[in-house]
């Protein structure tokens, strides 16, 4: 039986943080690996016609777009299997309208990134960036009284319940806050929290909010300054969903002045220049779309990767899912 033939097309060079070498050697356990980079040298009918090779195109970060012509011909070509988050760069709605299989990691960065906002939030509630820095400074205690903060009882409002909301949800739920939800297209919310119809009212009624949502054309920009101004001194917003959620210069002002605290995965657009003020506003933690590690289960200090990453298993095993015919996950 002829082995399978798994093809990756990069833009430039492959993403290292994706294809490392104990992912390509069990890639290569299961089929014939090629990697093609410089792909956007390839004029878009060589590429279509390489596509058509394959059996399994692996698509992801810095991946070639699919040129919508493998539509009318797909050649061999039967399933994609996005390595990441995000499909639509990567592949038109045309491959998934004609009933091309497209999947992606799907939930297994869940526990991840919910771990990566739970961390920042417990940081900038307890002011750790001013604390720390007051420290090495040669201070030593301060009048309590205007830092810090408790979430025993304390109203956090979380906008988005899908299922990086619900790990966060268990996470924060033994600290014993009053949680609040703002999703109207969620039925019925976990256990214990209470739903507020409007972001209004999550806002009016919470200290800290916490963003789930996803970056859509209706949650676009839909954290204004209005809202911003609803939260009470002191207050603290948590992101690591998307920075175009929110009005970022509004948002800033708020940072700027002192009147809210946040930890911010995520920007818009995604990095600040060096001299830019924000990195040096305590009241502010940035993490660089970093702060949920999902390429490194452990530090490996420079050195390569001796295992593979969650999504880096959930692209293994859906491979070989479709090479049995069996279901496979994240469609």
């Amino acid at each position: 039986m002829s082995r399978p033939r798994l093809l990756h097309i990069a833009v430039h060079k492959c993403e290292p943080r994706a294809w490392t070498d104990v992912f390509k050697d069990a890639l290569r356990q299961i089929g014939d690996l090629e990697l093609v980079e410089h792909g956007q040298h390839l004029p878009s009918a060589d590429l279509a016609a390489r596509i058509r090779t394959a059996q399994i195109l692996i698509t992801g970060w810095g991946s070639i777009r699919i040129p919508d012509e493998i539509v009318g011909d797909r050649g061999r070509l039967e399933y994609v299997c996005n390595l990441t988050g995000t499909v639509r760069p990567f592949v038109p709605l045309s491959i998934v309208e004609a009933g091309i299989p497209v999947t992606n990691w799907g939930d297994v960065i869940a526990i991840s990134v919910a771990e990566g906002a739970m961390t920042l939030l417990l940081a900038v509630l307890k002011d750790l960036r001013h604390r720390i820095k007051y420290i090495e400074s040669g201070g030593w205690r301060e009048d309590e009284t205007d830092f810090g903060g408790s979430l025993e009882g304390t109203p956090v409002g979380i906008y988005g319940c899908g299922v990086i909301a619900r790990a966060f949800i268990e996470m924060i739920r033994p600290f014993g806050p009053q949680l609040w939800v703002y999703d109207p297209y969620v039925a019925e919310l976990p256990e214990g929290c209470r739903r507020a119809d409007s972001l209004e009212a999550l806002f009016d009624r919470c200290r800290i909010i916490v963003v789930h949502a996803g970056l859509s054309d209706e949650t676009r920009g839909s954290i204004t300054a209005d809202l911003l101004a609803r939260l009470p001194r002191h207050g603290v917003i948590i992101n690591t969903a998307r920075g175009g959620i929110f009005d970022q210069a509004a948002l800033f002002r708020e940072l700027e002045s002192g009147r809210l605290r946040a930890g911010l995965d995520v920007l818009e657009p995604d990095t600040l220049p060096p001299e830019h003020p924000a990195r040096g506003w305590e009241n502010v933690i940035l993490t660089a779309h970093q702060v949920s590690s999902v390429c490194v289960n452990w530090p490996t200090h420079g050195a390569p990767p001796v295992e593979l990453s969650p999504f880096q298993r959930v692209c293994i095993e859906n491979i070989r899912r479709h090479l049995a015919g069996r279901p496979l996950r994240f469609v």
